[in-house]
């Protein structure tokens, strides 16, 4: 299959969606949010969420974006590739993001939001039984990602580092 006649599947900032091969599925602007991928490396079905924040409950608003946080966004992306014919023992995980963006001279817990969105991340994975097969998270810098179901690789662009795969 050429490249041409494969489509780009777009993932906002708190949002989610899934994709089967031969498309492929693509997020950007991952400061402090994590890209969560789940995906089935045999049947080439992947989903992604762009995780901007750790935990629903600290939400403050009466409607909330379930998409937004990490403890529920991934429970929805499980639930949607399950409900795909997808079993959930077959899955398996690659993340990138949670950057410290900005510098602080606070120890605040509050400001060390990219570190605390890949905590809650790996617990939520954790409590799935979902294994994190790669990973490329942390340090300072934003990052783009592009899943493809096919082969099973993360591309992970930046600008410092230029393009990268897991």
């Amino acid at each position: 299959m050429s490249k041409d006649q494969q489509t780009v599947i777009k993932v906002g900032i708190a949002d989610l969606n899934i994709v089967t091969a031969p498309d492929v599925i693509r997020t950007s602007g991952l400061g402090s949010c994590v890209g969560v991928v789940l995906y089935d490396p045999y049947k080439h079905i992947a989903g992604m969420a762009h995780v901007m924040l750790p935990d629903s409950k600290l939400g403050k608003q009466e409607t909330l974006s379930a998409y937004k946080y990490a403890d529920t966004a991934i429970d929805i992306l499980v639930d949607q590739l399950c409900a795909k014919g997808i079993r959930k023992t077959q899955l398996q995980a690659k993340l990138a993001g949670g950057a410290q963006m900005f510098q602080f001279n606070s120890s605040n817990d509050i400001m060390r939001i990219g570190e605390r969105n890949t905590e809650a991340v790996l617990q939520k994975l954790r409590e799935h039984a979902i294994p994190v097969v790669a990973s490329d998270v942390g340090g300072n810098f934003g990052r783009t990602i592009e899943f493809d179901p096919l082969t099973a690789k993360l591309k992970i662009r930046t600008i410092n580092k230029g393009i990268d795969y897991i």
